[in-house]
């Protein structure tokens, strides 16, 4: 199925675009899938005309793949599927094998998580260091050579030259960048204080509830990869308000020109980008 969704996005992208090379995907996280409309009407296609893809579940997440010239070819996933939706860890990093078999090399993820570092504010971006995953190694099974190594190397799983480009890049536009590792939980219920506390002590700034199996993937498959996280919302317990998905979506809205403003320049300097 990888193979034949990877073909049909190799001829929408010829059709679209004849000509472009699509090197960069970008995949749009919780609150940030209008980012294609601040280009008009991009071309696309739903998932559901691309072999093997199911649309998420997820509010904010459109399930429609974009292709966008940003000094070259930009794949643009409007949504991803999660694990907490029952479909398996499979199904989650799909997208990401195909990307590999259309001949993707560079990736930029984003996400939208609840700010665990005090210091946080809901509305700041944090470039992703590092991660640390409480959800199933989606490498576990059988192995396919075509992909990659069995056992990656995960000592530095987001792009050094990447993270110089977008803290580059904010800084050019003026725009508050924090930096922090990310962790990844299954969902879909929030967490207790109880374990954001946990999740504070083991080194984490920032919970969600994806991302982290798609650059596991995306590693062994040879992609680079870098992150930006939206803080959404303020942790469980370190306020009063309940948390909801209205909360995260709200959030997006409104930082969805920063949001494009920096993924613009961030993809467009990635897509140049010589660096090996």
């Amino acid at each position: 199925m990888q193979e034949k969704a990877a073909l049909q996005i190799k001829e929408y992208a010829e059709k679209f675009y004849p000509g472009l090379a699509f090197n960069t995907a970008v995949v749009l996280g919780s609150g940030l899938g209008k980012f294609p409309l601040r280009y008009g009407n991009p071309p696309s296609v739903p998932y559901s005309k691309l072999e093997g893809f199911t649309p998420s579940s997820a509010p904010g997440h459109e399930g429609r793949l974009y292709f966008i010239n940003l000094n070259g070819g930009v794949l643009c996933f409007s949504g991803r599927t999660h694990y907490y939706e029952g479909r398996g860890i499979d199904k989650v990093v799909y997208p990401v094998k195909v990307m590999k078999k259309a001949g993707i090399k560079n990736l930029l993820v984003t996400n939208a998580a609840g700010g665990i570092n005090p210091s946080f504010n809901v509305g700041d971006f944090m470039l992703i260091t590092d991660h640390i995953s409480m959800i199933p190694n989606p490498l576990i099974g059988n192995h396919d050579p075509d992909l990659g190594v069995r056992f990656p190397d995960m000592t530095a799983p987001y792009d050094k030259h990447f993270r110089e480009i977008i803290k580059t890049e904010a800084k050019k536009l003026e725009i508050p960048l924090r930096e922090g590792v990310y962790i990844a939980v299954t969902g879909p219920c929030y967490e207790t204080p109880a374990e954001i506390r946990a999740y504070r002590t083991m080194g984490a700034d920032a919970v969600g509830m994806s991302t982290v199996p798609e650059v596991i993937e995306a590693r062994r498959c040879g992609i680079r990869v870098c992150g930006i996280t939206l803080i959404s919302n303020a942790a469980s317990g370190m306020n009063k308000q309940p948390l909801t998905e209205q909360e995260v979506i709200d959030a997006g809205n409104n930082a969805a020109v920063r949001f494009g403003d920096l993924a613009e320049k961030v993809l467009t300097a990635i897509n140049g980008s010589s660096e090996l």
